[in-house]
């Protein structure tokens, strides 16, 4: 009963319990405030009052803002060059040249993968894999290799595209970080160092696809889509012409057809996606392609163009002086001399077709490489002495110094037009 009355005491004068505490409450206030007022104080000479104040300040100004002492890092407004990887192959008697071409197309800072096809002879074979495997400064970077299990390769037959996706496979495997696939045979010849082409492609995405594609197939509908031909070369062990079969077939609809030059220059991510294929796209197109008569030519374009993930990727050139009748044949016509000034003037980096040691090779190596009979094309890296006719790249120094000549002008030139409003998006898979 006591304790009910207290209660109801209590809830009836509030007020008359919690009185005591006014007086506690109020001289607490007064005095936070005073020592408030005190922390604003400071000494004639600018000293705070307060030792707890002076020494945060002075933990402060030693401490906590010693980052703003650190001399921030430069930034190289100069990006690091990309790395290629080429797949250089040949056939019966193009061993020299394949030596040749390797040489001209050589730096430490790119991988290669040379093959000389199965039709060659077995002492043709074993001179240019001794060639790879003694020279100098091939040893010492280790970015050489040859497909020493060769290939029996039919241009017109899939057999070549086969034999492309076998290099690419082997690069991505052994041949560690590059940026792009470039596939050349022995009749192709650059037309500028790779100090220009590496300075140049410095300062592109490095997901681009320089590929000559369209879709306007025309005559080739009627003579390649729609013939079915078998290709010897992916059973035989001797090379023979394809074959066709009797029947014919439809156009595909499940994807669309695209066609172009059968030299192209590959993004890594690209041809990731053509050798792994978690898209089942490549896969598709590739047994499609094993039937179709000059399948080089249209493999790669169909897929990269039907692919939604990369066709907005594509620039429509193959980087290639090609001379080739109206309209063109299966072939196109050998250079000569003659053609030296419209090879310079395409401003591309690669020409074909080539005979073997024709004298305008001679010329290219003389005008626009720079480069000695049987030598590597001089770049930054080649730091030995020239005295005595000594050849500067026996001795490598750093292989990221690049060198550009007047050819990485024109090459920029190329570039910039082929990636001009009116060239680039509107020619994107058309």
């Amino acid at each position: 009963m006591k304790k009910l009355k207290t209660y109801y005491l209590h809830l009836r004068h509030p007020t008359t319990i919690e009185r005591k505490w006014i007086f506690p409450l109020a001289i607490g206030s007064i005095v936070s405030l005073f020592l408030l007022f005190l922390t604003t104080l400071t000494s004639p000479d600018g000293t705070p009052l307060l030792p707890l104040y002076r020494y945060y300040s002075s933990y402060s100004a030693a401490n906590v803002f010693v980052e703003s002492k650190l001399k921030p890092l430069p930034i190289s407004t100069v990006p690091p060059p990309p790395r290629f990887a080429y797949l250089v192959s040949g056939s019966a008697g193009d061993g020299n040249m394949l030596k040749r071409t390797l040489q001209a197309l050589y730096h430490p800072n790119n991988q290669y993968v040379v093959h000389l096809d199965a039709e060659s002879s077995p002492e043709e074979r074993l001179d240019l894999h001794n060639f790879v495997t003694n020279h100098p400064i091939f040893i010492q970077f280790k970015n050489v290799r040859m497909i020493t299990k060769a290939n029996l390769v039919t241009y017109r037959g899939p057999t070549m595209v086969a034999n492309t996706l076998h290099a690419a496979a082997i690069l991505l495997k052994e041949a560690g970080e590059w940026d792009w696939f470039i596939n050349l045979s022995a009749s192709d010849y650059p037309l500028v160092t790779q100090d220009d082409l590496l300075h140049t492609f410095s300062y592109f995405p490095r997901d681009l696809n320089f590929i000559d594609h369209t879709s306007k197939i025309g005559w080739k509908e009627f003579q390649r889509a729609k013939p079915i031909i078998v290709d010897p070369g992916l059973y035989a062990t001797k090379k023979a012409d394809v074959f066709w079969i009797t029947q014919r077939r439809s156009v595909p609809t499940a994807f669309k057809l695209f066609t172009g030059s059968a030299w192209m220059v590959l993004s890594r991510s690209f041809i990731d996606f053509c050798i792994w294929g978690w898209d089942n796209l490549p896969r598709t197109v590739l047994m499609y392609y094993a039937n179709f008569i000059s399948s080089p030519e249209g493999y790669f374009h169909t897929v990269i163009c039907n692919a939604q993930e990369f066709r907005n990727t594509t620039v429509n050139s193959d980087l290639h002086y090609i001379s080739w009748d109206n309209p063109p044949k299966q072939h196109p016509h050998y250079l000569t001399v003659e053609d030296m000034q419209k090879m310079v003037d395409s401003n591309a980096p690669f020409a074909r077709k080539f005979h073997r040691e024709d004298p305008v090779l001679d010329k290219i190596d003389s005008d626009l490489l720079f480069r000695g009979k049987d030598r590597l094309v001089p770049g930054g890296w080649c730091i030995g002495s020239r005295k005595n006719g000594t050849d500067p790249c026996s001795v490598a120094g750093n292989i990221t110094a690049l060198k550009p000549t007047s050819g990485a002008k024109r090459l920029e030139k190329l570039i910039g037009s082929l990636l001009s409003n009116d060239n680039f998006r509107p020619k994107q898979c058309i």
